[in-house]
């Protein structure tokens, strides 16, 4: 085996890294995360390891020694998937390694949307020990969370939900037979079932283009108004607008958001300046512990590729196309 190069655009944990040099790779550190510093970047390497920053085809065309690209996480939406199959580049990413700790982080989202724990933060931060008797919040025993989407991370949503906070989940995946639905959750077949009878609605589907303002004024219209949404997975899956208008007039209670139509948004996001919104900086996968799966799968799929097996976590299949090592 010769000698090959990986291009990481932005540093990932250190055990991913250790993992490549170990296998014999070298690293090269990306100058950044523009395209022309890629374009740049790029022409020597092999495989990239990718997080966020975008790898469009001209970045793709510029690698003509690139055989894989492995995305640091599960979301492809930042590579031109397309373009690597007919340039026979492997795409490969990571979706064993965040499901749980993303799980976690809705969780997280659930119970401090249902008890106000921002909003009365903030209050008793500046003075207003009252607000207890002004805002009430709600138990989650018993509440229906329905979960559109149930890949990994839908999946462990719902357990966690089912066994942790004893709701009652329902969901819908247009891809799952009804056999194929986890045990802890009811299968509908109809979206708008899902969004009429559930408390607390999640987002867990890739972005794509039939999944592209999934949740707009329409379906935000058939909640509850005593109903949260919360959009972990992409931030093109949500009208943003027609989202913020519904939570400006109470159409519904609130929502988490972790994933934003441009990122990063911009600081005065209308978002921003509701009290029903509890925001993160799409950091759902971004701990410590899942940071290093993260960085050492991705490792594991460019590795997989370039001593020419088959990688066990594959997004594409480009054939006889494929470039060979």
């Amino acid at each position: 085996m010769g000698s090959f190069k990986v291009l990481i655009p932005q540093n990932v944990a250190e055990e991913g890294k250790a993992y490549l040099r170990e296998k014999g790779h070298e690293i090269k550190m990306g100058s950044g995360t523009t395209v022309e510093a890629m374009k740049s970047d790029v022409q020597e390497c092999h495989a990239i390891l990718a997080r966020t920053a975008r790898i469009p085809a001209e970045v793709l065309e510029v690698g003509r020694n690139l055989k894989v690209i492995a995305r640091h996480g599960v979301g492809v939406d930042n590579i031109d998937v397309q373009c690597a199959t007919k340039l026979g580049i492997i795409v490969t990413n990571t979706p064993e390694a965040n499901a749980a700790t993303v799980a976690e982080h809705t969780i997280g989202f659930i119970l401090a949307l249902a008890r106000n724990l921002v909003l009365c933060d903030r209050a008793l931060r500046e003075g207003d020990f009252e607000i207890r008797d002004r805002v009430k919040g709600s138990d989650v025993d018993g509440k229906v969370l329905g979960i559109l989407g149930l890949g990994r991370i839908g999946r462990w949503v719902a357990r966690k939900a089912y066994y942790g906070l004893s709701m009652r989940i329902i969901g819908y995946d247009p891809f799952l037979s009804r056999e194929d639905f986890p045990p802890e959750v009811e299968s509908v077949n109809d979206m708008d079932v899902v969004l009429r009878e559930a408390d607390f609605i999640s987002l867990h589907v890739p972005s794509l283009s039939d999944t592209k303002g999934l949740i707009g004024s329409r379906e935000l219209k058939l909640m509850k108004p005593t109903a949260f949404l919360l959009n972990l997975s992409r931030g093109d899956i949500v009208d943003e607008r027609e989202l913020v208008a519904a939570l400006r007039t109470g159409e519904i209670a609130g929502a988490g958001i972790d994933v934003y139509a441009e990122e990063p948004p911009r600081k005065n996001h209308p978002l921003f300046a509701l009290d029903n919104v509890l925001v993160s900086p799409h950091n759902a996968a971004l701990t410590s512990e899942c940071m290093v799966r993260m960085a050492l799968q991705a490792a594991q799929g460019i590795h997989e590729v370039l001593v020419g097996k088959k990688p066990t976590w594959p997004v594409n299949n480009p054939g006889n196309k494929r470039r060979h090592v």
